[in-house]
């Protein structure tokens, strides 16, 4: 590939693939072999010793085809190094619990996606890992909790479901001046929107499911970071085993191709779907960071080059309303996940938060009039036309 610097819509299509397609393929193949032999035991050990790169067994080194999905997503976020799992949730528990053991104490925001909420308040707490939750945009409220020490500081930005922004810069800087690892959620964001990496943050996770992959065909999840760090967290899948599939990691490799141009779309039309929102007379609440009067827009202009293609709209009948209008709706499809090439609606209860009770969901300011929208690539106007249709009375 090419030694000049590289802009993020040629890395999606030509990053980290080089070493993986033989005879010059323009497709990196699907590696289904889980392992690979040797002629002698001296470089059989090499590889397993990892002293020469080379395949070995897909748990612990992975297959040909992972290997260049995570070189893709390192070159992307700017990182030493990337470690792709099964599932996104896979890369979160998997990153939690490698970097951390009991006593460790960590700091994070309430408003994290709710399986992330989840891993905070009750998984790791039963292993004796202290957690404080802060006000996800308080940045006092962060400071007070780093001041006694932390061994991992847990962002996420923009958030699930409430699109809050946080300000991964000044975070950063606090975290590592409280001795903590800075991890950061990048889902929603994509590295084509946000790098926060060059922000200061230690490691940036990615539910691959959505964004990258983009089609609604495959599940992953990829943690990047500095070798040492995704060493650790590599070491910890070989041993637990949560590690991506041969044909998952071809068809998220074959979605990034696109990320940039779907980005580029999924940002427009959600500006668009957002600026249309406020002025339904229907809608209580638009939360979209591109919005001028989103709390923290000024912060979201600064370290964001696209605001995202995730929104949400709170009704203002509540779940009753919410109940009335999503079985109206023609074109938009209601599932849960989001980062697809269609949009899709969805409500806390079932999406984000559906590990959650309804009283946690209260507490962490989720309204009951809630709808989540992933805005797809389709044309704006139809998407507009089917909403505004089960909008009406």
């Amino acid at each position: 590939m090419s030694t000049l610097p590289l802009h993020p819509a040629t890395l999606a299509v030509r990053a980290g693939e080089d070493d993986y397609r033989p005879h010059a393929a323009l497709a990196v193949p699907i590696e289904f072999g889980i392992a690979h032999g040797y002629p002698d035991v001296d470089s059989w050990e090499q590889v397993a010793r990892g002293e020469v790169a080379g395949p070995l067994y897909a748990r612990n080194s992975a297959h040909p085809t992972s290997l260049a999905l995570e070189a893709k997503l390192a070159a992307l976020e700017g990182a030493a190094a990337a470690v792709s799992f099964g599932s996104g949730m896979a890369a979160i528990s998997s990153t939690l619990m490698a970097l951390l053991k009991p006593g460790a104490r960590v700091v994070a925001g309430k408003d994290t996606y709710g399986g992330s909420h989840y891993l905070l308040q009750h998984t790791l707490p039963q292993w004796g890992v202290q957690v404080t939750l802060c006000d996800t945009t308080d940045a006092a409220a962060f400071d007070a909790a780093l001041a006694g020490g932390c061994e991992l500081l847990y962002l996420e930005s923009p958030t699930n479901p409430m699109l809050k922004v946080q300000d991964i810069r000044r975070l950063a800087a606090a975290g590592h001046a409280a001795g903590a690892v800075v991890v950061i959620d990048n889902t929603f964001a994509t590295p084509v929107n946000q790098n926060p990496l060059a922000l200061g943050a230690d490691l940036v996770l990615h539910s691959a499911t959505k964004f990258l992959g983009g089609h609604a065909d495959a599940m992953g999840g990829i943690v990047c970071g500095s070798q040492a760090l995704t060493d650790r967290i590599r070491h910890y899948r070989e041993i637990h085993g949560a590690c991506l599939d041969p044909m998952s990691a071809f068809l998220i490799l074959r979605g990034i191709k696109t990320l940039a141009l779907r980005m580029r779309q999924h940002n427009d039309n959600a500006l668009a779907l957002a600026q249309w929102l406020q002025q339904q007379p229907a809608v209580a609440q638009v939360n979209y960071p591109g919005l001028p009067d989103h709390p923290q827009h000024a912060i979201a202009r600064e370290q964001m080059q696209g605001f995202g293609g995730v929104l949400s709209f709170e009704l203002a009948g509540g779940f009753a309303a919410v109940r009335r209008l999503l079985p109206r709706c023609q074109l938009l499809i209601r599932a849960a996940t989001l980062g697809t090439v269609d949009t899709l609606l969805g409500v806390p209860s079932t999406t984000s938060h559906v590990e959650c009770t309804e009283q946690e969901r209260i507490a962490l300011g989720i309204p009951g009039g809630l709808v989540r929208c992933s805005v797809g690539i389709e044309d704006i106007r139809d998407i507009i036309a089917d909403l505004q249709q089960a909008l009406a009375e």
